[in-house]
């Protein structure tokens, strides 16, 4: 009932307004309501359930870690959506197995200008050119912190996706991984290292080999700074060629990093500046998640996101060789009730 009533205020309404104000009364409803002890446990015991040994009989025996955690549902919330680590125990109230938030920069930045999200109606997809707008590294820090000190939060498994300021230099952009790393990895479950977003000037020409080493050793070493032995991920674009994409999957291998989140937003589309998501990115990003399955060593995981919008759409990423699977234009379209009705979906076939 909730998904249908949600499609038809999409249908009537929602599409009507502008994207990004939308997405702000979305998060901060989500805020609001996961803030709320009472709320937070109406919504999961109804809208979110998950726990696995009640969907089924059988024994959970299939579960995926990130580092020493097992995920309690296989499909998370992709980057984008909660910028500012603001909604988190909203977002896993709703179903979602855990919630990557960012990009952070170590400063706060408004990014590009206003119009910057558009809704792809007939394609199932957004496209946008945000710019890593965000309230930086030490507001982040701050959220994560108190959320660490609730039961619920620390039971939330959260990972953070880092970037460079726009204003920062090429050639210093380690020291922004670094700092970013150092701030957010005590908080943190896992580190997803972006530099594959198009909407910040250069940063793509950071995933070449000789570019990346000192981004992933410099992570590395925020990490070690926070005494915290936090699992490193890289997340790599889909436009990449497949010499690349196994480049980059040899030097995750050769510094040890957990794994691989494929892939970001496409920039091959005619619809003008950005990044595409949603259904139009799925044939790209289960051709680049087979590739990089084929390669990765099998203690590293591979999260795999691009135009999942049901659980039919995370097996073929599973079948591809994804570990764990991530969304966010779907959760645009599909609504509240979406995430817990996949995951459980997605339960109830790992045990049948």
């Amino acid at each position: 009932m909730i998904r249908a009533a949600y499609s038809w205020l999409f249908r009537t309404l929602i599409h009507r307004t502008d994207p990004e104000w939308a997405h702000h009364v979305g998060i901060r409803a989500i805020e609001h309501a996961g803030n709320c002890a009472l709320t937070r446990r109406l919504i999961r015991a109804t809208l979110g359930y998950l726990n696995p040994t009640e969907v089924t009989d059988q024994p959970h025996t299939s579960e995926v870690f990130i580092g020493a955690r097992p995920v309690p549902g296989r499909l998370g919330l992709a980057a984008g959506m909660d910028k500012d680590a603001r909604a988190i125990l909203g977002l896993t109230a709703l179903g979602f197995g855990f919630v990557e938030v960012g990009t952070i920069t170590p400063k706060p930045q408004p990014g590009n200008d206003a119009p910057r999200l558009w809704r792809l109606i007939d394609s199932r997809g957004l496209r946008n050119r945000m710019g890593f707008n965000n309230e930086g590294a030490e507001a982040a820090a701050r959220r994560l912190r108190a959320l660490r000190s609730t039961r619920d939060g620390r039971a939330a498994i959260v990972g953070v996706n880092i970037g460079k300021n726009k204003a920062t230099a090429q050639e210093r952009a380690g020291e922004d991984y670094k700092y970013c790393a150092t701030l957010l990895a005590p908080w943190s479950d896992f580190i997803v290292v972006n530099v594959s977003s198009p909407n910040t000037p250069g940063l793509r020409d950071l995933q070449s080999v000789e570019h990346l080493r000192p981004l992933l050793t410099a992570t590395q070493k925020g990490c070690a700074a926070a005494k915290r032995d936090v699992p490193i991920f890289v997340k790599i674009a889909p436009d990449l060629t497949d010499t690349q994409i196994l480049q980059i999957v040899a030097l995750t291998k050769e510094l040890g990093l957990s794994g691989i989140v494929a892939t970001n937003t496409t920039i091959a589309h005619d619809l003008g500046d950005g990044g595409v998501s949603g259904a139009p990115l799925r044939t790209r990003a289960l051709d680049v998640v087979r590739l990089v399955a084929a390669h990765l060593n099998d203690d590293q995981v591979l999260i795999g996101t691009g135009g999942i919008f049901n659980a039919d759409d995370a097996r073929a990423m599973f079948a591809a060789g994804a570990d764990l699977v991530e969304a966010f234009t779907a959760f645009v379209f599909e609504g509240p009730s979406w995430p817990g009705e996949v995951n459980r979906k997605l339960a109830r076939s790992q045990h049948a």
